[in-house]
């Protein structure tokens, strides 16, 4: 996962001269739980169907050019990156709001975790 290459889609992308932002949102396995229990391992599925459902309704927000994400899959520790999102548009006031909803919707629908 390299949000550089993210980033590069968003650029190249045609619309990318009406970008007035690109937002990035990197994901990492806490060695803690929410409560604070330690964490040595996260085993992460991905509804993959849902993950693009979701970027496809992101992209027809008012001034949204682009969104990708990628989820990593498995068997996952401590410091690993497990989710990775992009969001280009406009104006702050469209793409932070974008920024947070993707990923909220992606946690929530797209992945299921257990936690070790």
């Amino acid at each position: 996962m390299d949000p550089t290459d993210l980033i590069k889609r968003v650029k190249s992308h045609p619309d990318y001269k009406k970008a007035g932002m690109i937002l990035c949102h990197n994901g990492v396995v806490r060695n803690t739980s929410r409560d604070g229990k330690p964490v040595s391992e996260l085993f992460v599925k991905a509804d993959r169907e849902r993950l693009e459902e979701i970027l496809c309704e992101t992209k027809k927000r008012e001034g949204i050019i682009e969104a990708l994400a990628q989820v990593r899959e498995g068997r996952l520790f401590p410091g690993d990156d497990v989710m990775l999102v992009v969001v280009a548009g406009d104006f702050r006031d469209n793409v932070f709001p974008a920024l947070i909803d993707t990923v909220e919707a992606i946690k929530t629908e797209v992945t299921k975790k257990t936690e070790v």
